[in-house]
């Protein structure tokens, strides 16, 4: 397999594929520069960020909090939250902002803008530092569409999520996720990091520009991450998470099923669940359970796949790559 993976030397892959098979590491390769300035290159241990690939993280904290019967899956946001919004329809339910079915108005709508980065014209992104501070940017626009109507990805809906954690854990988000999902599973490198304080041995962000010039991403994200994207992780902390959560050490067996249930069908052969993307075989079968994210300077992949329980991670600090060396992983483990 490494033979094959080296292959993306060629195409400058920056960042590190980990892939595991029962508790066996079959491939720990890391490429690249963590910072291009001071030529400091990634390694196994580098963390980075992931974008909305830690959507799941949310789900599954909302999931222990209805284990705990604080709240429901049919839970209304007027239930939930003390907030009064112009437009947003409060009987919008937790199911369906983790299905992304909420119609709920999105911060960053895909069929409105193209360029993640003109959000920060407007919105200064170092004021965003957690869930309350996104509020103004889609509290007071139009529905979408009515709730329930069809699947349509939503940024906004896993905003409310956090909030909603917030006021019933009594805790900020980013201190609820890790002490109760980063530190049960051992993740022991992963946090909420702000862009202007980050860790040791954190990889920056790189964007490509016209020509081979990069530049960082730092003035193109929140300056902290959040219900909907922006944790750091390491991949072997990714790879954690997976194997803590399918062995029941985060939620519940049933309630693990449900949040790996097929919700809402996205397009042909995959679906969402609740924070995860649920590709199945032409038969019907689970191909893989997983999870991704991209920003600018973030290109990130991640899966489980329960018929041959290989988990695969594929973290990059550029725009793009984690996509491509995902394929060539999978070239390969779909064979055995």
């Amino acid at each position: 397999m490494h033979e094959k993976l080296n292959l993306q030397k060629q195409k400058d892959f920056s960042g590190v594929v980990y892939v595991q098979r029962k508790g066996k590491v079959e491939v720990e390769k890391s490429y690249g520069y963590a910072n291009r300035s001071h030529s400091v290159k990634n390694n196994i241990d580098t963390r980075f960020g992931i974008a909305s690939g830690c959507k799941l993280f949310t789900a599954i904290a909302i999931c222990q909090l209805v284990e705990q019967d604080k709240l429901s899956f049919h839970s209304k946001l007027s239930e939930c939250l003390p907030y009064e919004f112009k437009h947003i329809d409060l009987g919008v339910t937790v199911h369906q902002l983790l299905t992304h079915t909420s119609g709920i108005p999105d911060y960053f709508d895909e069929e409105e803008m193209d360029d993640f980065e003109e959000l920060w014209e407007q919105n200064p992104m170092y004021l965003l530092r957690k869930p309350a501070d996104f509020l103004p940017m889609f509290s007071n626009k139009p529905m979408k569409f009515t709730p329930g109507e069809k699947f349509h990805y939503n940024n906004a809906g896993y905003i409310l999520l956090g909030l909603i954690i917030e006021a019933i854990s009594g805790m900020a988000f980013s201190q609820y996720v890790e002490k109760y999902i980063f530190r049960k599973a051992a993740m022991v490198h992963s946090g909420y990091f702000s862009l202007d304080s980050l860790p040791a041995n954190t990889a920056l962000g790189y964007i490509e520009l016209p020509g081979e010039e990069l530049k960082s991403n730092i003035y193109s994200l929140p300056v902290k991450g959040g219900p909907d994207g922006g944790a750091f992780v390491t991949a072997e902390d990714m790879t954690k998470l997976w194997s803590n959560l399918i062995h029941c050490k985060l939620l519940k067996e049933e309630t693990i099923k449900i949040l790996l249930s097929p919700m809402i069908q996205a397009n042909k052969n995959v679906f969402y669940g609740y924070g995860v993307w649920i590709s199945k075989k032409p038969t019907g079968e689970i191909l893989k359970y997983h999870v991704m994210g991209y920003d600018p300077g973030v290109s990130f992949h991640s899966a489980y796949y329960p018929q041959s329980s290989f988990i695969s991670t594929i973290c990059s600090n550029k725009s793009e790559g984690a996509f491509e060396m995902m394929r060539l992983v999978e070239e390969i483990i779909l064979e055995k």
